[in-house]
């Protein structure tokens, strides 16, 4: 695609699933949510870079666009770890009732 404006597009919603993944991986994580999206991150940055050194050269859209795919990946999972760590999950909600 070598229009801007749907590189821009595609890369917005991509970021919007990057930050989900990290979201759905802390959630299911059965112990140190965190370890889960920092290891999750990491595979994102090596997918990201090893898709922008196969793409770039073969010239099929904006060298930007593969480089951000890859720069972003750990920032975003990162923050779909730290949103599930500030929503209150139920065990803890129950906790904080007390006993009838």
């Amino acid at each position: 695609m070598p229009q801007p404006e749907l590189n821009l597009l595609a890369l917005s919603y991509r970021l919007i699933y990057t930050v989900l993944g990290g979201y759905i991986t802390a959630r299911l994580a059965p112990h140190a949510p965190m370890r889960h999206v920092w290891v999750l991150a990491i595979i994102g940055l090596a997918m990201g870079t090893a898709g922008a050194i196969a793409t770039i050269p073969m010239n099929l859209g904006p060298a930007w666009y593969p480089i951000a795919l890859a720069v972003t990946a750990v920032p975003c999972t990162w923050l779909g770890g730290v949103l599930h760590r500030k929503t209150p999950s139920p065990a803890r909600a129950s906790r904080a009732l007390p006993s009838p």
